[in-house]
């Protein structure tokens, strides 16, 4: 059980897997104004930086859970790194059918909402882990520009144009579906680039040190690609933020 070798190529330096800078992921955990011993549950949760980070600035307790070995173990060695470990637990498994043991105070999917068919599925699924009037925490996409084109949606990771809502209509959803958005972090077009543009570099390297692995020619198409979707799609039709709702 993993995720396919190809993210894991890509993303192998990323300490967040989201187009969400160090900056916005601090300023999102003071947002929150979590008090100390705040309990997480982070379903898809990376290389653990989240948690990590918010352990020592907000001394919170959580428990992070990933389908990468590569994710998971690189979350435990970031908190061995900056001493969290008795406050943070990573382990490795399915987020989507993960069981915790008691209800935390916030639950959180940040960039991985296929795990419960999208975000508002990602919402009843976090909703089974949450302490009455707890926080759940959404990372997703949504469109600023129409695409207008086959190409322009393929060009942003999408397979259809109806994967992902413009801004007003994702938060029209979340409130249709009985939830309240108290607070927001919105990603802008610098952590679009630091996030994409870091999984080429890590992809060159890998393509130097591997030329005889299986994933060589499909990697090497990607790199050929990927900055030009990049510039003309990705950055200008597609934003990313991480949403803050409490059920009503």
């Amino acid at each position: 059980m993993d995720i396919p070798r190809q993210f894991a190529i890509r993303e192998t330096d990323h300490r967040i897997h989201d187009p969400f800078g160090p900056e916005k992921l601090a300023t999102l955990g003071s947002a929150l104004r979590m008090s100390p011993g705040t309990t997480i549950l982070d379903l898809a949760s990376g290389s653990g930086e989240m948690l990590c980070t918010w352990a020592r600035d907000h001394e919170i307790t959580g428990v992070g859970v990933d389908l990468s070995r590569d994710f998971t173990a690189a979350a435990i060695q970031r908190s061995v790194e900056l001493g969290m470990s008795e406050r943070v637990t990573f382990l490795h498994g399915d987020a989507a059918t993960y069981t915790h043991d008691q209800p935390v105070d916030v639950a959180s999917c940040l960039g991985a909402t296929w795990i419960g068919g999208g975000p508002l599925g990602t919402l009843d699924l976090l909703a089974r882990h949450l302490t009455p009037g707890g926080m759940a925490l959404i990372g997703e996409p949504f469109w600023i520009r129409e695409p207008e084109s086959e190409e322009a949606v393929r060009g942003s990771h999408a397979e259809s144009r109806d994967d992902f809502r413009f801004l007003p209509q994702l938060v029209e959803a979340f409130g249709d579906h009985g939830w309240d958005l108290v607070e927001m972090v919105l990603a802008g077009r610098d952590d679009w680039d630091r996030y994409v543009a870091a999984q080429w570099l890590s992809t060159r390297r890998w393509l130097d040190a591997n030329p005889g692995d299986e994933l060589y020619d499909q990697m090497r198409a990607e790199l050929d690609r990927a900055p030009y979707e990049h510039v003309r799609y990705t950055r200008e039709y597609l934003g990313w933020g991480v949403f803050a709702l409490i059920r009503r």
